[in-house]
């Protein structure tokens, strides 16, 4: 366990929140504190996919993640989208990494422009700046060539692109085999242990 590492996650209103679900389940358990902030497209999604709906005061909406989760006290804060005392949006107190998953192509093309009209926006610009850890899971197909360009940007800036695009050579049997495989995935770069999903030369049978 890490007690001291900072995870800032950003939800927006693309598809894929089984993947950012199962991300918030694995980060609090693994210790880190965990700084969460979401768009109004994305309480949609999460409603349509999850069947649940995310509070928009974010103190209520903090409620019921604490409930839901059962975090170690402090371990998790829910900001809003224009809530600029937030952490996130300075570079003097700046988290160790933020996840944007999943990431919406309009959310993609603000980050490529270096726009800071909301928090996540604000949040991804930091990160970038102060050269930190930054995961994009793009959650989008097929891919324009606009989309292409605006990643290839931010990956040039330092971002991490990590498309949720699932392996199979564990072969899963369930739709949460696939949400874990990506999530393990974005667990490595976090540099938090995970057991979720085998990784390649660890499967039984291998040629």
């Amino acid at each position: 366990m890490n007690k001291e590492k900072t995870i800032a996650l950003a939800l927006t209103g693309a598809s894929g929140m089984p993947y950012a679900i199962r991300l918030i389940e694995k980060i609090l358990e693994s210790g880190a504190r965990l700084y969460l902030v979401y768009s109004p497209v994305a309480q949609i999604v999460i409603k349509q996919e999850m069947g649940f709906a995310l509070p928009s005061r974010a103190s209520e909406a903090e409620e019921y993640l604490i409930e839901r989760f059962r975090p170690e006290p402090g371990r998790l804060r829910v900001f809003g989208r224009e809530e600029w005392f937030a952490p996130v949006t300075s570079g003097s107190n700046p988290p160790d990494a933020m996840v944007v998953c999943p990431c919406t192509m309009g959310s993609l093309a603000a980050f490529a422009a270096g726009m800071s009209q909301n928090v996540i926006e604000r949040a991804v610009d930091v990160m970038l700046k102060e050269r930190k850890k930054l995961i994009i899971v793009p959650r989008e197909t097929p891919f324009s060539t606009i989309h292409l360009e605006n990643m290839l940007r931010l990956a040039q800036a330092g971002a991490v692109i990590l498309p949720a695009n699932p392996g199979f050579y564990q072969h899963p049997q369930s739709v949460d085999d696939l949400v874990d495989y990506i999530v393990a995935r974005i667990l490595d770069h976090l540099d938090i242990p995970q057991n979720i999903s085998a990784r390649w030369g660890e499967i039984e049978g291998e040629a």
